[in-house]
């Protein structure tokens, strides 16, 4: 009797024993899958490879860190060809739209299309500001549009008919136009440049002052860099307020090249965005189907690239870098300074944002 105890107890001990075994074989299985990991490449830092793979920095920096901070180097920098885990992205339900996915949420109910409102906005100027908002196309978007330079640096400088062109007045009026017809479509939009007294301006040459201002009034400050920080710290922050929305940033300038070199609008996007260079071939082929249109004989040479501008790699929304063309050039400056070439140009890009929305629906 004793004897078949023993054998009995040995046995439940080795049953034990294999089911301990298994257990850690599965939880060893199961954690080892938990983690995603990436190899960090020469120049990266962590806000790089968090975007590259989807993550909005904002929110997974503090997990990213934790989780490999026994393989970090001085103040947090990655040693390169090192891997590294990534922090889990939670329920899908939590997910934040991220500067690299393509995917935008629906709208929480259909809207009403046939409903119409006007709405006030002072910014636009006297003549301007009553906003009618025609449709729902763009209903659950939201626009970060920031017109180059401002304040104290007028950006690129040229001259035609005894009158200066500055940069920061005609890409800011083309900007401002832009944010008027995103709004007509239901668009949320937020200047990131304000002017308080310049609206939507009707003149061919546009008196050049500094009376612009940062989202939501801050000074702007002279040091180039300072400038960058302060309005991409102004963008992330919205980015965080609208957490789960479609966000997208469009970022305006005019170009300086030499007298005689002609130009068509080009497109700038983050290297390690796919979604913004999706974005930026969006509306260039928008650009092209309307210069085919319009001037089927002109041809269009506008390009799409990549490019490492600090307003691309560190702001959170998928963006788009556009360059309106030559300042110093004749061509050019005509579509500069005849208003209703700024507002086509307002009304192209809006057709292209508008497509990329509904891409990514």
């Amino acid at each position: 009797m004793s004897q078949i105890k023993l054998r009995k107890s040995r046995a439940d001990k080795i049953k034990a024993t294999v089911g301990i075994l298994f257990l850690l074989i599965i939880s060893h299985s199961v954690f080892s899958q938990e983690y995603q990991t990436d190899k960090a490449q020469p120049g990266d830092g962590i806000y790089t490879i968090l975007k590259r793979n989807g993550l909005n920095p904002s929110q997974y920096m503090n997990d990213f860190i934790e989780l490999n901070k026994a393989h970090l180097g001085k103040d947090n920098t990655l040693i390169t060809g090192k891997t590294y885990r990534l922090p889990l992205s939670g329920p899908v339900a939590e997910k934040t739209i991220d500067p690299n996915t393509d995917k935008a949420p629906l709208p929480a109910s259909a809207p009403d299309k046939g409903a119409k409102k006007t709405i006030s906005v002072p910014l636009f100027g006297e003549a301007n500001k009553e906003v009618t908002v025609k449709d729902q196309e763009l209903n659950g978007a939201v626009f970060y549009l920031k017109s180059g330079h401002g304040g104290p640096d007028p950006g690129a400088m040229g001259s035609l008919n005894g009158h200066t062109l500055c940069e920061d007045e005609y890409a800011y009026d083309v900007t401002i136009r832009l944010a008027k017809v995103l709004m007509e479509h239901g668009a949320d939009v937020q200047m990131i440049v304000q002017d308080p007294d310049d609206g939507i301006r009707n003149e061919k040459y546009l008196a050049p002052d500094k009376d612009e201002v940062c989202f939501p009034n801050l000074k702007i400050p002279r040091n180039q860099l300072s400038r960058l920080r302060q309005r991409t710290d102004a963008i992330n922050d919205l980015y965080a307020k609208n957490k789960g929305k479609f966000q997208r940033l469009v970022v305006i300038h005019v170009d300086s090249r030499a007298h005689g070199q002609n130009i068509d609008v080009f497109f700038y996007h983050d290297p390690e965005s796919k979604a913004g260079q999706k974005l930026a071939n969006t509306l260039q082929q928008t650009f092209r189907q309307k210069y085919d249109r319009f001037q089927p004989n002109r041809g269009y040479q506008g390009s799409v690239s990549p490019r490492n501008l600090y307003v691309l790699k560190y702001s959170y929304p998928t963006s788009v870098f556009i360059e309106l063309g030559n300042i110093n050039h004749y061509r050019d400056q005509q579509r500069l300074i005849i208003p209703d070439n700024r507002q086509a140009l307002a009304n192209w890009l809006a057709e292209g944002l508008i497509k990329d929305y509904k891409n990514c629906k």
